[in-house]
């Protein structure tokens, strides 16, 4: 009878230190409902800097869930990309590409062929510098 007591009081012990905190966890709580004021905005911006040939354009207006815009850049080849896109709902952005101009490329010199450079060999000019092992006579 007092190995079932204590047995059951082992059990008891055990059970009670197994215990982990719980955390309970609640919804996400969407923060869609708290805009009052829907999204509006328009910006336009440009960059020309004739010292770095740098030529970019960039304009955008949105209204709630409508985006559309454009922008540009000189390429370096002389042409003007021109990129106009649009966002309406949950379409993703929707983009046309164009190209004002011709690319133009500089004139390229012919490459010569390659040939290696022929070694040289010379001898020094004194002898100098040239050392010669000096033995003596080994002592007797």
């Amino acid at each position: 009878m007092d190995s079932k007591v204590f047995i059951f009081l082992g059990l008891v012990a055990m059970a009670g230190a197994d215990r982990r905190p719980s955390y309970s966890y609640s919804d996400p709580e969407s923060s869609e409902d708290s805009l009052e004021e829907p999204t509006k905005y328009g910006y336009n911006w440009n960059v020309k800097d004739g010292y770095s040939g740098n030529d970019f354009t960039h304009q955008e207006d949105r209204e709630d869930d409508n985006t559309k815009g454009s922008y540009s850049v000189q390429l370096p080849d002389g042409r003007l990309q021109t990129v106009t896109y649009y966002v309406d709902g949950d379409s993703g952005f929707v983009a046309e590409v164009k190209y004002e101009g011709e690319a133009q490329y500089p004139e390229s010199e012919e490459s010569k062929e390659y040939t290696p450079t022929k070694p040289r060999y010379f001898t020094p000019d004194s002898e100098e510098s040239v050392e010669v092992p000096v033995y003596t006579q080994p002592r007797k």
